[in-house]
């Protein structure tokens, strides 16, 4: 979830634990330091989803630079580095980040992300989610007629939402579709709705999710998207992993408990707050939940418990599991004794041995 002025890298960098930092790192003076701390601060108070929070992490941060704590950080990605575990620890909230990037551009007072952009900016973008698939990794027609697909981010729905629909038009005819969220780091709400609306019929509208906005005080509801043309109604299963995070674990979520999904793997990051981008000054800038979300269903969301899948097994043994549990659903609803006895050995065979099948690393090396 995020404000998309920042382009991919920084929607992929607001949604997900931080990469190693390897650009230069200039030094940063004391007074800069001070500054960027007292801005962080007015900003948790004024936008920070929840206020009381706001109020003691802000406080807590001020107590830390006064009493001396980063004064030994004296290049500034370091000093990000300090500042951002510290942020967490006392915000509690693994959405929070503070980033040193002299090259961000904070937005225009107002811009909510959807107007107002630059067409150069635009295109720009559209170029990044276009070198990245659209946010899809893969689709892969497995052994059995089990479709698979593999979706990284949930980028602007005004790009990805034709690459969905593509998607989703080479797996219709599948048994079985297993959607892959074990990379997934999260994006853009809309765009989370819009992939879950392929798996309703036509006419079988869903309200998915609600987001409280803070700085607004408005509560926006995420429904099914009428539009979207191919649809899936066959078993569906999703894989998380400790690393699915914010959308993706939104997606998960939402299939669960709209019962239309059985999910593999292991409970995610626990992310549900979304928010954008500000400026903090001096080349820093800060990722600050301004809302949470309210699932329909249970009146509440993911933050801090994670989606917790009906079936837990260590994220690198979800997709052959969830693969040998789609085949024998399908066996078992084979009208051809043949075939049923075909798709039952495939379902007890080695699954190490099955080559088509994708194999999966932990992004962060795990």
């Amino acid at each position: 979830m995020f404000k998309r002025s920042i382009g991919l890298a920084a929607l992929i960098l607001a949604a997900s634990p931080a990469p190693a930092q390897e650009s230069a790192d200039p030094p940063i003076a004391s007074a800069a330091r001070a500054e960027v701390v007292r801005t962080l601060g007015e900003q948790l108070r004024e936008v920070y989803v929840f206020p009381e929070i706001a109020e003691t992490t802000a406080a807590e941060l001020q107590h830390k630079a006064d009493s001396g704590a980063y004064r030994e950080y004296t290049t500034s990605r370091s000093f990000a580095d300090a500042l951002r575990t510290d942020l967490r620890e006392a915000g509690n909230d693994r959405h929070l980040q503070v980033r040193y990037d002299p090259s961000f551009t904070p937005m225009p007072q107002g811009d909510d992300g959807d107007h107002g952009h630059d067409p150069a900016e635009m295109e720009q973008m559209h170029r990044e989610m276009a070198e990245n698939g659209y946010g899809i990794y893969r689709t892969a027609q497995l052994p059995g007629n089990v479709g698979y697909l593999d979706v990284r981010f949930f980028g602007p729905t005004e790009f990805v939402a034709s690459a969905f629909e593509s998607a989703l038009h080479l797996l219709e005819g599948s048994r079985a579709i297993i959607v892959d969220l074990r990379s997934n780091g999260g994006g853009d709400p809309d765009s989370v709705a819009q992939l879950a609306s392929h798996f309703f019929a036509k006419g079988d509208e869903r309200h998915l999710n609600s987001i409280y906005n803070r700085p607004e005080n408005t509560t926006r509801d995420f429904w099914t998207v009428r539009s979207v043309e191919t649809r899936f109604t066959g078993p569906v299963y999703v894989l998380t992993s400790d690393y699915t995070f914010s959308g993706g674990e939104e997606f998960a979520y939402d299939m669960q408990t709209q019962k239309r999904a059985t999910l593999v793997g292991e409970t995610t990051g626990g992310g549900a707050n979304p928010g954008g981008p500000v400026g903090l000054g001096h080349g820093f800038y800060a990722f600050i939940p301004t809302g949470r979300a309210i699932n329909p269903v249970t009146g509440t969301n993911w933050e801090h418990v994670g989606v917790r899948p009906e079936h837990a097994v260590p994220a690198g043994d979800a997709l052959a599991t969830a693969y040998g549990m789609a085949l024998r659903e399908a066996a078992a609803s084979a009208k051809d004794e043949g075939e049923r006895k075909r798709l039952e050995d495939l379902a007890g065979s080695d699954m190490s041995e099955i080559t088509e099948l994708p194999r999966w690393k932990h992004p962060r090396g795990k």
